[in-house]
């Protein structure tokens, strides 16, 4: 899965996996009403999932008002990649933000993740921004 990918990458910043853990922090996720999960499944066993947030943004004295779908995280499991099933979450990403009269989809990905930049890139995805750090 995507957290083990991360934890292999960034050690320093990611934990292992832990089942019990992750189930108890989606618990409080799911009940949070800002935050949307679409799960795929086979026989009722679930192999990916996307996990997306509606924000409204309000206008300042430096920005606009404006509303995107943020994509906090997608995930199919490793013996399912490369089959279509993320095209098929993020269509229905798409479907979400048309049904909530929303034109922007926001997400981010770790530098070193290659499948996830050429995943989007694949879904036409553009960098607008880009975050850096200084190690001290």
């Amino acid at each position: 899965n995507v957290h083990n990918l991360h934890a292999k990458l960034y050690p320093k910043y990611f934990k292992e996996y832990n089942y019990s853990a992750m189930k108890e922090s989606f618990k409080s996720l799911v009940e949070n009403n800002s935050f949307v999960f679409l799960v795929l499944k086979e026989h009722e066993e679930p192999f990916g999932y996307a996990w997306i947030e509606i924000k409204n943004y309000p206008e300042s004295a430096f920005k606009n008002a404006y509303k995107s779908v943020y994509v906090h995280q997608l995930s199919i499991v490793e013996n399912q990649t490369k089959k279509g099933y993320g095209k098929i979450l993020m269509n229905e990403v798409y479907e979400i933000a048309k049904k909530n009269d929303i034109d922007l989809i926001e997400l981010d990905y770790w530098f070193e993740n290659k499948a996830a930049k050429e995943f989007y890139q694949k879904q036409h995805f553009k960098k607008y921004r880009e975050f850096a750090f200084k190690q001290l």
